[in-house]
């Protein structure tokens, strides 16, 4: 665990976002020194600057550069400075970005396995989550992104929980997802799930569903907190339901010629310092997610905290599950399973 006492604040969140034009002056890091260091690397991820995920990162970015003695310098660029995440994820491979943290659920396209942590209402807490992820869920995870030639890190960032919100009603019970106009990312998984529901879901882009929702071409969304907030969401949705319908976390991805090319000492002072990083990341975001559903609260936004296990049932029922463990074969399946109990 980091030592480190950096505070989390809503207001360091959100002004990050604003701040994204001037990251160069606000992550420091991205000045070469006067004595160019031996490795300058970068590192990509689709977050703002305030974000937990990019705090940490920095606080890393320098401990690498002091325990390397300067020889290695990780360079930041938040916010999809460099592009989208299918961008982002052809530079990792190609070479062009070092070190990028991806959704395993987008990851999926390259790596059908990694989406696994996504299956909905597996997961009943972050107790299971840590132990599935550190785990051997993890560690199975991680050889099938290592077989597709990128090198990985031992701990997975915390993207949060998904949480259903609507502007008719909240969500309760399954029942209450029968024709609901959701709105989905563009994935099968999700759209899978919203049809075992009986939900008519529908494929738009993020930035696309601020309008969706206040023309009411859909009636709801799903998102982590942190989005809901941050998209302001709040000013079209009236109900969030904490569904916790679905889990989401960040590979800490590198290019595996430039991860190669460091000598053993630095590889071992890059993962130390990205995996410490990670696992104080989990921290931050579980206060972060506290504080966000008090002040959408007093936004108007009305909570309510349905029961997972009828949600758990329906998919059961509808052939969700059954469908999916065949899609991920029987071993990922066994190992999701071991973690979380039966689920198809």
């Amino acid at each position: 665990m980091t030592t480190s006492n950096t505070r989390i604040t809503r207001r360091t969140f959100v002004g990050g976002t604003a701040a994204a034009t001037g990251i160069a002056a606000g992550f420091g890091i991205l000045t070469r020194p006067a004595h160019a260091a031996e490795f300058t690397y970068k590192y990509a991820n689709n977050l703002p600057v305030g974000h937990p995920m990019n705090t940490r990162a920095q606080e890393a970015a320098e401990r690498i550069k002091q325990q390397s003695n300067g020889r290695l310098e990780i360079q930041i660029f938040p916010n999809n400075q460099l592009g989208g995440d299918t961008d982002m994820l052809s530079q990792v491979r190609s070479g062009a970005l070092e070190f990028f943290t991806l959704s395993g659920l987008i990851l999926a396209t390259l790596v059908p396995a990694a989406s696994i942590n996504g299956v909905g209402f597996a997961f009943k807490d972050y107790d299971q989550v840590w132990a599935a992820m550190d785990g051997e869920l993890g560690a199975w995870v991680r050889g099938q992104i290592t077989k597709a030639g990128l090198h990985v890190m031992d701990k997975i960032w915390d993207n949060g929980y998904r949480e259903i919100t609507s502007s008719t009603k909240p969500i309760n019970g399954p029942d209450d997802l029968k024709g609901f106009k959701i709105r989905v990312p563009v994935s099968p998984l999700w759209t899978s799930m919203f049809k075992a529901f009986d939900s008519a879901p529908a494929s738009i882009n993020f930035s696309e569903v601020y309008s969706a929702l206040q023309t009411k071409v859909v009636e709801g969304q799903e998102n982590p907190l942190a989005i809901i907030s941050t998209a302001k969401l709040y000013e079209v949705q009236k109900y969030c339901s904490m569904t916790n319908h679905m889990w989401d976390g960040f590979w800490m991805l590198a290019n595996r010629r430039a991860w190669e090319k460091l000598p053993k000492d630095l590889q071992e002072i890059v993962a130390k310092n990205w995996n410490e990083a990670a696992v104080a990341e989990r921290a931050d975001v579980a206060k972060l997610n506290a504080s966000l559903k008090d002040e959408l609260q007093a936004k108007g936004l009305v909570f309510n905290q349905p029961d997972p296990e009828p949600f758990r049932a329906t998919l059961r029922k509808a052939g969700f599950y059954a469908e999916w463990k065949e899609k991920y074969g029987a071993e990922a399946w066994g190992l999701l399973e071991k973690t979380v109990g039966r689920l198809a």
